[in-house]
């Protein structure tokens, strides 16, 4: 009897092990977590974010990037482009697997120990084995299962709405970049007729027929004009590379990358208030993950409140003595419990910890979703104030100036103005069309951060639409 008592523990202990390991444990698929995000952003992302994992992913990868760039890339193939060439997205994902799988780790049962010792005294020769495991981590395996999972929840949360921040700077950027390139345009037809003024004013100078403050005056306009070219290309530039960093395009790419000549045209229509709160994300990221990480510490409490006082570790023995002298062996076997004793540490500052992280987790959802429903009226307010602008600029200003151009046209056929007055008004036109190009990019800067508020991703809103320049006259 006493045999078979001595047996149990052992027994027990390997039972118990695989009891635990086949009971289900928390795992990743970066697979499926992968579609999941293509699932729940699908507006941003349009079912292309994937991780290539091996070389002919890689290869079909770049195949994708290499065909996106054939042609003029707009917005929605920028974004693509960015999901399947940049390899900062590649790696976001590659480090949220990682982290994703450590996680899933934690809520598995540590391996168990196998010891072995030889001892000898004079003809006796001892073999100890022992098997030992925390007998705690055991008892308390579903648990840190079901933590390791809401962990892994909370990664996936993190993970979409990382890939959602990237998807906006993205957008914003291929905004920006198209943007400058037509500013430049622009910048460089200023320019030229500056310049076409003022050599006719030096030359007209120079033969008496115009005074010296009006000839300054026209050389001022040119040395101006110079300036705002050179920032202009300088901005050009800036905005085109933003846009290749996110896009993460190698040397040869670059020069493949071709943009469209204008931003696209306004909607019809603005978004409709109703419509808007209508389409508003229920699950919005941000107050899913603030919900996932309160969630994470509540949950968990119970468990840490027994780790923070001991600990337990069982161990099961088998001793073999063997006699070399009288020719005889003898067997022993038990186990031995260990357990830590809150002596000098009874935890009181880890429970502190834990119980501070759990409020501040708890405040941080109540913030969040305080201030969920300010951020969609803040960004609905900037995206259509600047609809209201862009509009105003296509419909009233763009068709005003236009009036004015054609009637000093006719004035200039006419006799009744000179040269510079309309060279100066040349130059208001395109001044009133560059501030036309900046409010319709103010209005798609503010289309893509009201598009990311509706998912719980708030962006900044500042709107900075600029004016024309005023006339420029000049005279002789």
């Amino acid at each position: 009897m006493k045999r078979l008592f001595n047996r149990v523990p052992l027994r027990a202990g390997v039972a118990a092990i695989g009891l635990g390991v086949l009971s289900g444990c928390a795992s990743i698929d970066i697979g499926q977590s992968v579609k999941r995000i293509n699932d729940e952003t699908s507006g941003f992302t349009q079912g292309n974010l994937s991780l290539a994992t091996n070389d002919s992913e890689k290869t079909k990868l770049r195949g994708r990037a290499h065909s996106l760039l054939e042609k003029p890339l707009s917005q929605s193939q920028a974004v693509e482009l960015a999901l399947v060439n940049s390899p900062s997205m590649q790696a976001l994902l590659a480090q949220s697997w990682a982290e994703a799988a450590q996680t899933a780790q934690s809520g598995r049962i540590a391996n168990p120990v196998f010891s072995f010792e030889r001892l000898r005294a004079g003809d006796e020769l001892e073999l100890g084995r022992a098997l030992s495991f925390g007998l705690l981590d055991l008892i308390s395996l579903p648990w840190r299962q079901s933590a390791a999972s809401r962990r892994i929840e909370q990664a996936q949360v993190k993970l979409a709405a990382d890939v959602v921040d990237q998807v906006t700077l993205v957008r914003q950027a291929w905004v920006r970049a198209v943007a400058a390139q037509q500013t430049l345009k622009y910048a460089e037809q200023v320019y030229e007729a500056s310049q076409a003024s003022a050599e006719l004013a030096q030359r007209m100078q120079a033969v008496g027929n115009f005074n010296r403050v009006s000839r300054a005056r026209q050389q001022a306009f040119y040395a101006d004009a110079a300036t705002r070219l050179a920032s202009a290309s300088h901005l050009n530039t800036a905005a085109r590379e933003e846009l290749v960093r996110l896009l993460g395009l190698n040397d040869a790419q670059v020069d493949q990358l071709r943009l469209p000549d204008r931003l696209p045209d306004l909607p019809k229509e603005p978004v409709n208030p109703k419509a808007f709160s209508a389409q508003a994300s229920q699950s919005r990221l941000d107050i899913r993950l603030a919900q996932s990480n309160f969630d994470a510490y509540a949950k968990a409490q119970g468990l840490e409140l027994v780790n923070s006082f001991t600990d337990i570790e069982l161990t099961a023995r088998r001793n073999t003595k063997f006699d070399n002298a009288a020719g005889t062996s003898s067997s022993a076997r038990g186990y031995k419990l260990a357990l830590r004793l809150p002596i000098f540490d009874w935890g009181g500052m880890q429970r502190d910890a834990f119980n501070a992280r759990t409020l501040a987790a708890a405040n941080q959802l109540e913030a969040v979703t305080r201030s969920a429903g300010s951020n969609l009226r803040e960004s609905y307010s900037a995206y259509r104030a600047a609809h209201d602008v862009a509009r105003h600029y296509r419909d009233e200003v763009l068709p005003l100036r236009k009036v004015i151009s054609d009637e000093n046209q006719l004035r200039y056929n006419g006799m009744l103005i000179g040269v510079f007055e309309l060279l100066a008004d040349y130059r208001d036109q395109v001044e009133t069309v560059i501030a036309a190009i900046d409010a319709e990019q103010q209005f798609w800067l503010a289309d893509a951060a009201m598009q990311a508020s509706l998912i719980g991703r708030p962006t900044s809103t500042t709107l900075s639409v600029g004016g024309a320049a005023p006339s420029a006259g000049g005279g002789h």
